[in-house]
């Protein structure tokens, strides 16, 4: 038997543990989970309102098509609760894999975090996805008042300053900030009548109580056509396709009181980009459909399907004006 060297014998043993402690460095690195393999089971899009609203009314409109598009079940999940920040809380905290999504609307992203003295979350703690559609307002007045036009309209206000009274679904809402923008941009003084919901805000115009509301194009479209109700112009950039006679507040004669609302997916901080992408071009795909098109113009939505930095962008431009009307106003909601 041939005789062993014992410092040869050491040296083999040392090289040996040092390439068992590096196999691991060299060995190939598993893929990290990422867009290729997602969604691999059903996606959840929390809804912060109750169902029937237009935020709600759009998501699930989108969410049904992402769900064959994507062959997983996109399931919406309403959590109403204090001006949809239940619902933000909720979404914050979720783990950030793409599995959990939330639907924002200005109120959420761009007025609550100013309106609201305490959040339970970091706004920040929601990354923008993409904005699904625009949910333009339209100005409306009851049949009796003598405005026939937008301008009319500032023309009796501001012969009568103090003595219109615009309603709104609640303080701090975005048909509120609505009528401020109105307000500011024309030079007139108007009284404020908050109702508990846009429902009763709705029922006294259509009464003859208020004289105008600033309402979703799917709220009012209905009762102008039926005649309870005369449109004097809508809040957005471009008229709805749903009130094409109806003038936007520009082509009316009215410049910088654009307003309104949109709806959009956000995801927890922290959500892989390629992820984020990923729901971003499927949006994009879906909204861009004929049948879908048509079904959320006839809700009274304008379909979008921006990317995420474009969205991103909407959002803070949005917050910064809102800020300066609620600061303005002094409004609090808490």
């Amino acid at each position: 038997m041939p005789h062993r060297n014992p410092a040869i014998d050491r040296r083999r043993r040392v090289l040996l543990a040092l390439c068992l402690a590096t196999a691991p460095l060299l060995a190939p690195a598993a893929p990290a989970p990422g867009a290729a393999g997602w969604p691999s089971r059903p996606v959840t899009i929390i809804v912060p309102f109750t169902p029937g609203g237009g935020t709600d009314i759009a998501t699930r409109l989108v969410a049904q098509r992402l769900s064959q598009l994507w062959g997983q079940p996109v399931v919406v999940d309403n959590r109403p609760g204090a001006a949809g920040n239940v619902g933000l809380e909720l979404a914050a905290r979720a783990r950030p894999d793409g599995y959990t999504l939330v639907a924002g609307n200005v109120g959420t992203q761009s007025i609550n975090p100013t309106l609201y003295t305490r959040l339970s979350y970091d706004p920040n703690g929601l990354v923008p996805v993409t904005e699904m559609a625009e949910l333009p307002f339209v100005l409306v007045v009851t049949p009796t008042l003598a405005a026939k036009t937008a301008r009319d309209l500032v023309a009796l206000a501001r012969a009568q300053p103090g003595k219109l009274t615009f309603a709104s679904s609640g303080t701090g809402g975005s048909p509120h900030l609505s009528g401020e923008i109105f307000k500011a941009a024309t030079g007139t003084d108007m009284l404020h009548v908050p109702y508990k919901g846009g429902g009763a805000a709705m029922t006294d115009l259509m009464a003859g109580n208020v004289d105008m509301l600033f309402a979703s194009v799917l709220e009012t479209a209905g009762h102008v056509r039926a005649g309870k109700l005369r449109a004097l112009a809508v809040t957005g950039k471009v008229r709805s396709p749903a009130l094409p006679e109806v003038p936007t507040l520009a082509q009316a004669g009215i410049a910088g009181a654009e307003s309104g609302s949109w709806v959009g997916l956000l995801a927890p901080a922290g959500t892989p980009n390629d992820i984020v992408e990923k729901i971003a071009a499927g949006v994009k795909q879906v909204v861009a459909l004929p049948e879908v098109r048509q079904q959320l113009v006839e809700q009274g939505a304008i379909p979008v399907g921006n990317t995420p930095q474009q969205f991103g962008e909407r959002i803070a431009t949005d917050r910064k004006r809102y800020a300066t009307i609620i600061v303005d106003n002094k409004l609090r909601a808490d």
